[in-house]
């Protein structure tokens, strides 16, 4: 839950995940769509799919305990050298080195790193400079204090080099190159994007579908949603605009679904952001006018607003259902 995520956000979805699924065995059990559920808010949801599927791993070829070698742990989908390296040191307190953003910062200004700590080149570096720490027992406390250090003292800015306890060890202290290291990652460039979702309504029920595997959210119950590239990512829209968006918007849902509707109209905006897309969301809201069709691709199901209650969604998903309840009461 940690990996892209702050603790402070992480935890209350922590202490639930783990009164719902106390034991590997339980999540193992459990369905990728409810673990979803449990995941819902955190983001990156192929990190929870893959714990549930690293879980099934677990119990069917280890006897329900994570390994502690580290090329069997990387193995596990979802768990790449870094989370193998937690797993082995915290969990079975074996020496495994750990490379992640705090490590990273610290490593490369006791190394005084001029160059990109991402490259391969400086991968390499870290890495072996990592495994060279590492003690021969209680390694899991070492790595804990080290990503402690990198989080509390040896900060992206304004590092607290008067508190460090190896600041006479640094190279980047004692050049008074603290500021500029490490190499800021370059930002990958923002791309903005028009999409609609539209709430199609049948007596107390309401059409969603299940994302497929090639779409963001995977497995997660949505409201259809389309892009809508002829309207501005930004401003205000003009009537014939609002009126273009609602003809796109009928002419993707008779494509897609066979559905016919009556008029649409706009009920809210949301605006957020995936990777490197800005998106703003236009949300509408109409009657069907006929039964949609189901595709083995596109497979829906009709539901009311608080059956929704119990599916996974994206937040953006929830956000629209939770409109539409405080709407009908």
């Amino acid at each position: 839950m940690l990996q892209q995520t702050t603790v402070k956000a992480v935890i209350p979805y922590y202490e639930r995940f783990l009164t719902r699924f106390p034991t590997v065995r339980d999540l193992a059990a459990a369905s990728e769509e409810e673990v979803l559920k449990y995941w819902e808010g955190l983001g990156y949801y192929s990190r929870g799919r893959n714990l549930r599927l690293a879980a099934r791993q677990v119990c069917e070829h280890h006897g329900g305990h994570f390994p502690a070698c580290l090329e069997e742990l990387q193995n596990l989908p979802g768990i790449g050298r870094y989370t193998a390296g937690a797993i082995r040191s915290f969990g079975h307190h074996l020496p495994a080195p750990i490379v992640e953003a705090n490590t990273l910062r610290l490593y490369c200004r006791l190394l005084g790193l001029q160059g990109d700590p991402r490259s391969q080149s400086g991968q390499k570096l870290l890495w072996e400079f990592a495994e060279r720490l590492q003690p021969a027992r209680q390694a899991g406390h070492l790595n804990q204090a080290l990503m402690e250090l990198g989080a509390t003292i040896c900060t992206p800015n304004a590092p607290r080099c008067d508190l460090c306890p190896v600041s006479r060890f640094c190279r980047a202290f004692e050049r008074e190159e603290q500021a500029n290291i490490p190499m800021r990652k370059t930002r990958p460039e923002v791309t903005s994007l028009v999409e609609g979702t539209v709430a199609v309504q049948h007596e107390n029920t309401w059409l969603i579908r299940q994302r497929s595997a090639e779409e963001r959210w995977t497995g997660m119950w949505d409201f259809p949603r389309f892009p809508l590239s002829a309207l501005p990512a930004a401003g205000k829209l003009s009537s014939e605009m609002a009126l273009a968006g609602h003809r796109e918007m009928e002419r993707y849902l008779t494509a897609q679904t066979g559905l016919r509707v009556n008029d649409l109209h706009d009920v809210m905006q949301i605006r957020h952001s995936v990777t490197r897309y800005r998106i703003r969301l236009l949300c509408y809201a109409t009657h069907a006018a006929s039964q949609p069709r189901e595709t083995r691709t596109l497979p829906f199901r009709w539901a009311t607003l608080l059956e929704m209650q119990s599916l996974p969604m994206p937040m953006t998903g929830r956000k629209f259902v939770d409109h539409l309840l405080a709407e009908s009461r």
